[in-house]
């Protein structure tokens, strides 16, 4: 047991910080990268005398935009004026929403410091250690202050990683719609490094602010590191509450537009998605920012600091946190840093290694940043569980230390990474429209829509087969060797290619909304063309980000579930007690009932939607003929009110359970609790986002008309399209706002729970106590 790590602390104190670093100033110079293509009408790079100096793009970008018979200068003007409507929508209905989230916060910080401050009375005298009674550590006033300070910087840290993602998204849009003018490959890069500087900024800062708080709190804490990181548990808890908000009130935005949108649109008046004539059509692009972009920042940061902060409480009470072995202990910090530079090296791939000359290379590109992120990170754990864990070494598990070896540590953290592959690999084969799954979905719209959703909710049903194995097999493994420890480790794993995986996902939105911007400044039918191609593959990607954050969430919410059993002193959970059982029936309900929240408020608010949109339809004299401009301000108002008086119900509900087990039935029925939504989360949350994913998707295979297959199902506009306009309908508050929402439920109890962990092991279960 004496050895000790080859890093030394030195070391690790340098390489983390650096780390993150290099990760801000990779995401920078993306950014440079991108805000090279102007937005401005400028005339100077077709000028025959700038001909050299413009090189080979210049005067050959020039002729092209002849050919396509546009005016240069007009559609530029018309691109920046819709780029600046989508980004003043975005900003203040972000803006909007943070002042509300901002009020529950600071009402939530005075809870958890009451809460944990009341475990002694509010003293200010050391008390004996919870896992070691023979050494004295901080009072839990002290831990309730940090607490409550950490989860307000993990609120803020989270609210930040989303403003900025859409801040970037919504400056990247028109650009890339600018950029497909010169082809599919300039456009894809673009999209590409924008969804980079949001992956890699968010990375860097999650990992930048973790180990700023934890070197702070250790000025206090001292020794005592149980006492530091179970402080540092709040960091996870502020950033998935933010995220919850993020994920519900955006997606609700989101969807109300879209589906307003599509459904008198496209269904109704029988004219193309985005077309400027529809008065949702901005509200429907800013949705995709708030929702896509903001949301998913905030949902997988949050997966990130509570996979680190599960991974910390654990080690804490191992022999790293008790002999103070500073680098082991931050191994969870270290494979993140390593993660950045492998993630960097991928990015490299698709944009300067490779270039993409085809529409049909800008999927298998895609799939290639996931496998070679997760090849190079095997390498990089590999690695860094050698020179970053001594040899052999306990780890707490319920009660008594279990021994482990660093290469069966290693192996917990690669199995979480495959699988998280393999997740990825089975979403995309479940969602793409280059597979047969989604086209007999598509050949089902032959006979009417309701053909179309039953085959739909069959292939979400039966896409949940393979991830849960595969969730399952990683759990087992990482268990056998490294108890709760192994679990968390396993969700970091997954997590730990998160630039690549946000890029990847970032990327979709922005092509999405590129798309948009081409058809509403009325560029030519070739870039149209361009930019579906982008968002086709955009969505799958879409698709697999879900389902990582999916898969991580149950590794990451098993780990959290372990770390409030061993606080909270619970020896076994056993199902046949009835305090258990009715917690895990409970439980397996919430996710249903949080759905059918979410799901009504978009139903309700699209109805508005719809409403309002057919008034201007039949109201605004010229508005089909495209003489007069629709009003889109009262759509995206309408998106934005909903929204923020939906968020609330589905929150809270998420949000006090845990509070009102705990408090009144203990953390027995808790615990049971727990178990069952995430049981029950998982398995709906995957079926949801799949069935979502393959109806949008299955509507584009027939859009595009790109196999015989298709072009039989018809043109825009025939009726199996109109089935699956309806299907796509239908699916898009699952795939974007019950389904990606429903792995914060899962997370945040759990999270919530091991905060308050130390509150309801000393006064819960009033009710029982009563009888």
């Amino acid at each position: 047991m004496g050895a000790s790590s080859i890093l030394p602390d030195l070391g690790t104190e340098i390489l983390i910080p650096v780390c993150a670093v290099i990760g801000i100033a990779f995401s920078l110079v993306q950014w440079i990268l991108v805000s090279r293509v102007k937005l401005s009408p400028g005339r100077d790079s077709g000028a025959p005398g700038n001909n050299g100096a413009a090189g080979k793009n210049g005067y050959a970008d020039y002729l092209i935009e002849e050919e396509e018979g546009l005016n240069d200068h007009n559609v530029v003007v018309k691109c920046a004026e819709i780029q600046n409507a989508i980004s003043e929508g975005a900003t203040s209905f972000l803006f909007t929403e943070y002042q509300y989230v901002g009020i529950f916060m600071v009402a939530f910080a005075i809870l958890i410091f009451l809460f944990l401050g009341s475990v002694e009375g509010f003293s200010m005298k050391s008390q004996p250690c919870t896992y070691d009674l023979s050494r004295m550590c901080k009072p839990a006033l002290a831990t309730a202050a940090f607490s409550t300070l950490s989860f307000l910087l993990g609120a803020v840290t989270s609210v930040v990683s989303g403003f900025l993602g859409m801040k970037i998204a919504t400056y990247a849009n028109a650009r890339t719609t600018l950029e497909a003018r010169k082809g599919v490959g300039k456009a894809f890069i673009t999209a590409f490094r924008s969804g980079a500087v949001m992956g890699f900024l968010l990375a860097a800062n999650g990992l930048l602010v973790l180990y700023i708080a934890i070197n702070v709190f250790k000025l206090y804490y001292g020794d005592d590191w149980g006492g530091l990181f179970e402080a540092i548990t709040g960091y996870g808890l502020g950033g998935s509450s933010m995220a919850l908000f993020g994920r519900v009130g955006g997606g609700i935005y989101t969807k109300a537009a879209d589906v307003g949108a599509d459904l008198v649109g496209k269904v109704e008046r029988n004219i193309p998605e985005d077309d400027p004539r529809n008065p949702a059509v901005i509200a429907d692009n800013v949705g995709d920012n708030v929702g896509d972009i903001a949301g998913m920042g905030s949902d997988l940061f949050g997966s990130y600091a509570e996979s680190s902060c599960a991974a910390l409480v654990v080690a804490s009470i191992s022999s790293f946190g008790m002999n103070h072995e500073l680098t082991p202990m931050l191994y969870p910090l270290i494979i993140s840093s390593v993660g950045i530079i492998v993630c960097l090296i991928t990015t490299l791939f698709a944009t300067d290694f490779f270039e993409i000359k085809a529409v049909d290379e800008i999927e298998p590109s895609l799939k290639r940043q996931l496998i070679i992120s997760t090849v190079l990170m095997t390498i990089g754990i590999g690695v860094v569980s050698w020179i970053a864990l001594p040899p052999s070494f306990t780890i707490f598990n319920f009660g008594d230390q279990k021994l482990v070896k660093n290469w069966q540590l290693f192996l917990c953290v690669a199995v979480g990474l495959w699988a998280g592959l393999i997740i990825g690999f089975v979403t995309e084969y479940y969602t793409s429209n280059a597979y047969s799954p989604v086209q007999d979905v598509a050949d089902s719209c032959r006979t009417g829509a309701a053909t179309n959703v039953i085959f739909g909710l069959a292939l979400g049903y039966k896409s949940c087969i393979i991830p849960i194995f595969a969730i399952a097999i990683s759990i087992f493994v990482s268990f056998s060797f490294a108890a709760m420890y192994g679990i968390a480790v396993a969700a970091l794993g997954m997590l730990s290619t998160i630039a690549t995986g946000l890029a990847i996902d970032a990327y979709g939105p922005i092509s999405d909304n590129a798309g948009g911007i081409a058809e509403m400044a009325g560029m030519s039918h070739r870039i149209r063309e361009r930019t579906d191609a982008l968002d086709a593959a955009g969505n799958t990607t879409a698709a697999i980000g879900k389902g990582f954050a999916i898969g991580s969430a149950a590794l990451v919410s098993l780990a959290l579930f372990g770390a409030f059993v061993s606080r909270a002193a619970i020896s076994t959970v056993d199902v046949l007690t009835p305090k258990v059982f009715i917690g895990l029936l409970v439980g397996a309900m919430l996710p249903y009932w949080f759905s059918a929240m979410t799901m009504k408020s978009v139903g309700s608010a699209a109805l508005k939607m719809v409403e309002e949109v057919r008034r201007q339809f039949n109201t605004i004299p010229g508005l089909m003929e495209g003489t007069s401009k629709p009003d889109y301000a009262t759509c995206v108002k309408i998106s934005t009110d909903a929204s923020i008086k939906e968020m609330i119900p589905p929150g809270a509900l998420v949000m006090l359970t845990p509070l009102i087990v705990g408090i009144f039935f203990g953390v027995e029925t808790l615990s049971g609790v727990l178990a069952g939504s995430l049981v029950s989360g998982v398995q709906i949350a995957i079926s949801a986002s799949n069935t979502g994913g393959a109806w949008d998707n299955a509507k584009k295979y027939i859009e595009a008309g790109a196999s015989d297959h298709a072009r039989a199902l018809g043109p825009k506009g025939s009726d199996p399209h109109k089935a699956a306009v309806i299907g796509d309908t239908i699916g898009d508050p699952l795939k974007d706002t019950s389904g990606p929402s429903l792995n914060i439920l899962i997370k945040l109890m759990a999270v919530e729970s091991l905060v308050f962990a130390p509150f309801f092991a000393t006064h819960g279960g009033l009710l029982f106590k009563i009888f």
